[in-house]
């Protein structure tokens, strides 16, 4: 099957979501043309505009070039029809529904990501013919179906469940030079502490953003002109500050609070973030529920005005609570762990791409080799200073739970990765099973025979 032969590069690349930057593309390129329905399921119909959009999708997804083939098409085909199937078994099943507030804060998020492919609102608007709010209500109800199609498919998948003797059998069919050779790796937890900034380096930011914030509230300066000039946030400067579709609860507690009070399209006081250790403005442009589309602006303390002394200290302490003490390291990072990622998981450190827990040695900085140089597994590192995964830099304590060499990936050393993909294969087939049979108790015409010929009509 197609996922076994992905399996080699998917385990060297990680797993990952598909994005959607074929959607705005294909409906951009397909919106001018003659447009017809292909099929009928149920009481729905596709078009072939849909159909036109999932092929190019899947060109983008299997990294083939040239145009979309009939084969492909046929596939984008199929898929629309699955999803429709699963979407008329949920309407039919009352204890299936999606709520509206899920429907709208997905809608958001997919609308605010078409306007930054298509350039902004102003070109979105000129690429489909329709202000942002008018293609917000005409998706509404194509979003609600993919919803429900999405409830019933992670349902059916839930159910299904793995032996260790599937696993094994399906392993041993894939050749041995097929296996990829997976590099040296480690597996650990932390502890973070951020240096507390001495009080002339927060008042000389607290200075910036004040000045930054006049500019925008009283000068007129434009707020998304400011971010991209002087925001020291590298995950939101190039769009302006731009943040949207992101729950306030994803937000640690000082941005949250501040996030959701404040008044739509009022700029907060500035604000301090320990996190981030640096001060913030927001604007709110848009509130839905706990979903929340605003912009921001951070200017961080300088790093070079900060007391790292006493996050040395602070950290030795928790150190000799572990080691000398008989402490839980997970514990006593769950206690006392300043990133909050990590602290949930009792410290656990994960690949932020993958989510996977095996760090590539070869890919961690320095700061990263320097704590983990001599460590046994099981061993605690003295403090360290460090460069995070997401770029913020602190102080930590290392605790490394394993060291895996260069090699062939094996059932022994490899056994999670290879069960949940063994898992996948074993779901997509079930699931393909399913909608086979489902698809008898709902009406489906399709009104294509030859896809080359409805291809060749563009």
């Amino acid at each position: 099957m197609m996922l076994r032969s992905l399996f080699a590069s998917a385990l060297l690349i990680g797993l990952g979501l598909i994005g959607v930057d074929a959607y705005a593309q294909s409906h951009e390129n397909s919106r001018d043309l003659v447009d017809r329905v292909v099929a009928v399921v149920g009481s729905d119909v596709i078009l072939k505009s849909d159909v036109d959009q999932i092929a190019n999708t899947l060109v983008q997804q299997q990294d083939q070039q040239g145009d979309v083939t009939p084969e492909l098409w046929r596939e984008g085909l199929d898929q629309l029809i699955n999803q429709r199937v699963m979407s008329e078994i949920a309407r039919r099943d009352t204890n299936i529904t999606v709520p509206d507030e899920q429907v709208d804060a997905q809608l958001d998020r997919r609308i605010q990501q078409m306007a930054e492919q298509a350039g902004g609102e102003e070109a979105l608007a000129e690429a489909y013919g329709q202000t942002p709010a008018e293609l917000r209500e005409s998706l509404r109800e194509d979003f609600r179906d993919q919803l429900l199609a999405q409830r019933v498919r992670q349902q059916r998948l839930n159910r299904v469940r793995i032996t260790p003797s599937e696993i094994e059998e399906w392993f041993n069919e894939i050749p041995e030079e097929e296996l990829p050779v997976l590099p040296a790796s480690v597996r650990l937890s932390h502890i973070v502490r951020y240096p507390q900034p001495t009080e002339e380096a927060r008042a000389e930011a607290e200075e910036i953003i004040t000045t930054i914030r006049d500019s925008v509230v009283t000068g007129g300066a434009e707020f998304e002109e400011m971010a991209q000039q002087f925001s020291e946030d590298p995950g939101s400067r190039s769009q302006g500050g731009r943040i949207s579709g992101i729950s306030v609860n994803d937000f640690v507690p000082e941005f949250a609070a501040v996030a959701s009070r404040i008044e739509i399209g009022e700029v907060s006081q500035p604000f301090y973030n320990p996190t981030h250790t640096g001060y913030h403005i927001i604007r709110v442009n848009e509130r839905s529920g706990n979903t929340v589309d605003l912009n921001h602006i951070l200017i961080r303390v300088d790093p070079r005005g900060s007391n790292e002394e006493a996050a040395i200290e602070y950290l030795s302490a928790v150190r000799d609570s572990v080691v000398n003490h008989d402490q839980s390291f997970a514990r006593m990072a769950s206690r006392h762990s300043q990133e909050t990622r990590s602290a949930e998981m009792g410290g656990r450190v994960v690949d932020p791409r993958s989510g996977m827990p095996d760090l590539v040695l070869d890919r961690l900085g320095a700061s990263w080799q320097e704590s983990l140089r001599g460590l046994e597994p099981g061993d605690v590192s003295e403090p360290n200073r460090v460069r995070l995964l997401d770029g913020d830099r602190g102080y930590h304590i290392v605790q490394l739970h394993r060291r895996t060499p260069e090699h062939r990936v094996n059932l022994d050393m490899d056994y999670e990765r290879i069960r949940q993909f063994a898992l996948q294969e074993k779901q997509t087939r079930v699931l393909e099973e399913w909608i086979a049979e489902k698809r008898e108790e709902v009406y489906i015409e399709v009104m294509v025979e030859n896809p080359e010929d409805i291809m060749a009509a563009q």
